[in-house]
């Protein structure tokens, strides 16, 4: 059998593509590991946040927000972005940034906020539409709308090369061979090594490892708290079920594609960061864990056919914001793909700019 699409990649990116595509194509996705999500998407810090990535990701950001709010998957949190006197310049330019773009954003004062926050926090921005993201229901319910479409998913396919021949690709996995029309890469912090097996050139998409950690503290984080990042982008943290607290060093140290693991360095950084903020005591460190972020070197996401290699689409280089963008993300990949008009909702949304030929 020759699929109209074969996408690598079953992480969200794949994922909601393939959701997206199968009602209207044959598409076969090929997942690397025995399960679908088990890297990036498998170990995200969990929040929906229109400012998160910068101005430049917002426009796909808070065109998903609805899909998302509509399916259930998201839940009231609050953002609030603090700062020292000597961090006001980057309040300000964050202001900046988002003005005119209608995500709302308030000066307040943090410590209404934030129960023993220590005194030099003194300024706050309030960004009220953050929200918790169930990253688990998301990717389950892309998966699941893929298989009733008639999709099919292989596992323990990683692709080993492909190559192209009368209008055709050839796809060589330990599970078997595959033939498909178009091939798709959406495979993380895998996507330039997948490019190279088909014959493409990589554009240079870099994995960065971010740590996280789950703390018991005292006291314990209440639901009011809303997440907290540190406006100079030093740490980020949240509460989570049960009264405990994740905490990032919001680190990004370079790595070739791997399945990440944390380093008791940066945990240990984490915890420090932690307790310059806030007056809490850190009772342990429950556990920790790190995926992986990739990034083009322009940090924005590719998507769009290469420029060079015929059939060959790009769907990758969403840094840590592809579940947040899941939504319009794939709705824009399937437009491009299918040769559509962009749908409703995506009107702020420039294709071009996110197209592999930028490189």
């Amino acid at each position: 059998m020759t699929y109209d699409i074969a996408i690598v990649g079953a992480g969200i990116a794949g994922a909601s593509l393939a959701a997206a595509l199968a009602p209207d194509a044959r598409v076969l996705l090929l997942e690397a590991e025995d399960q679908a999500g088990y890297h990036a998407t498998g170990r995200s810090a969990a929040f929906w946040s229109e400012t998160y990535g910068g101005p430049d990701i917002q426009p796909l950001t808070s065109a998903s927000g609805p899909a998302l709010r509509d399916g259930g998957f998201l839940d009231p949190l609050g953002s609030l972005h603090i700062g020292r006197a000597e961090d006001a310049a980057n309040i300000d330019a964050f202001l900046a940034a988002f003005e005119g773009t209608a995500v709302p954003l308030s000066h307040v004062d943090p410590a209404a906020f934030v129960p023993g926050l220590r005194p030099q926090w003194t300024l706050g921005v309030h960004e009220p539409s953050c929200a918790y993201i169930d990253v688990a229901a998301l990717h389950a319910s892309y998966l699941a709308a893929f298989r009733r479409a008639g999709g099919t998913i292989a596992t323990r396919a990683g692709l080993e090369a492909a190559h192209r021949a009368d209008g055709v690709w050839t796809i060589a996995t330990p599970s078997g061979i595959y033939r498909a029309t178009v091939l798709v890469d959406a495979a993380g912090a895998w996507a330039d090594p997948v490019a190279v097996r088909a014959g493409a050139a990589p554009l240079g998409i870099q994995p960065y490892r971010r740590t996280m950690a789950q703390l018991r503290t005292h006291p314990a984080p209440t639901d009011a708290l809303p997440h907290v990042a540190d406006i100079s982008g030093r740490f980020y943290f949240k509460p989570e079920a049960g009264g405990r607290l994740w905490l990032s060093p919001h680190d990004e140290t370079p790595v070739d594609p791997c399945d990440a693991a944390p380093e008791e360095l940066d945990v240990a950084m984490a915890v420090d960061r932690f307790e310059q903020v806030v007056d809490w005591q850190v009772a342990a460190v429950e556990r920790s864990w790190a995926g992986l972020r990739s990034f083009a070197p322009d940090r924005l996401p590719v998507y769009g056919f290469d420029s060079v290699v015929p059939a060959f689409f790009w769907c990758a280089g969403q840094g840590g914001f592809g579940i947040q963008t899941a939504p319009a993300g794939a709705a824009l990949a399937a437009s491009l793909l299918l040769g559509r008009s962009l749908p409703d909702g995506l009107e702020r949304v420039d294709a071009d700019r996110y197209a592999p030929a930028r490189f």
